[in-house]
């Protein structure tokens, strides 16, 4: 923070110190003027906030279903969902990109986007809250006649309001800065996102990093994910409480 509203000189300055000597907002303005950080801002917004809905339409019905629903090998399906977890990014990286080059979705926003639609923890946080809901009211919701889509929307999703907002506030933190996947799905800034736009501070071919710009640029990317935390804590204690999740 301190180095973000200081000239380079003094952030190159021997020895460090820990308080601006000539405080300026220098910095901030040649970080966002470096680059389009501006499409940079709405493309990663548009694309945390789309995964993030997609996701929990997904993993809300998937989740329903395998705790509501009398489905045969509906065990065997989560333990595979679970299975899901356990497989790193990097091993799927390589077939997805070839199935979004077949697809021609190369440099998209479907490229960004749907690969991430469907979530193995997404799913499994919120089956773990279903789980929490009394049976009791389940039946009482049939016995007065409500539908399986009502008994979703009126009953379960009221009661799983925190699991909810814990998934999103994840999933929205870790795509917003995702840096390896909008990194090799995108080749043009049109496309681009906040953390591959970041990147260019060390791409810019002049021999000397504007770190004090460099600094500006991580404060003014962070501060959205500071608001959200700030605001959505309270659900991110109780979402892991009732999900059983340590």
């Amino acid at each position: 923070m301190v180095n973000s509203i200081e000239p380079l000189r003094h952030v190159l300055s021997v020895p460090p110190h820990f308080l601006p000597l000539h405080p300026e907002v220098g910095p901030y303005a040649g970080a966002w003027n470096s680059a389009p950080f501006g499409l940079f801002y709405l493309n990663t917004l548009f694309m945390a906030s789309a995964i993030v809905l997609g996701q929990l339409v997904t993993s809300t019905l998937a989740a329903y279903a395998l705790t509501w629903l009398r489905i045969p090998g509906r065990q065997a399906v989560f333990f595979l969902i679970l299975i899901g977890l356990m497989v790193p990014e990097q091993l799927t990286v390589v077939p997805v990109f070839l199935e979004m080059r077949t697809l021609g979705w190369i440099n998209s926003y479907q490229g960004l986007i749907v690969p991430f639609l469907g979530s193995a923890f997404g799913i499994f946080l919120l089956r773990q809250s279903f789980l929490q809901i009394p049976l009791p009211l389940i039946e009482a919701a049939k016995v007065d006649g409500a539908s399986r889509l009502q008994i979703l929307t009126r009953v379960i999703l009221p009661n799983s309001k925190s699991a909810l907002i814990t998934l999103a506030i994840l999933n929205f933190i870790w795509h917003y800065n995702d840096f390896f996947w909008p990194l090799i799905i995108t080749n043009t800034n049109h496309y681009r996102t906040l953390a591959v736009g970041l990147s260019m501070f060390f791409q810019s071919g002049s021999g000397l990093t504007p770190w004090n710009q460099l600094m500006a640029a991580d404060v003014f990317i962070a501060v959205p994910l500071f608001l959200l935390f700030f605001l959505g804590q309270r659900y991110l204690v109780q979402g892991v409480m009732t999900s059983g999740i340590k």
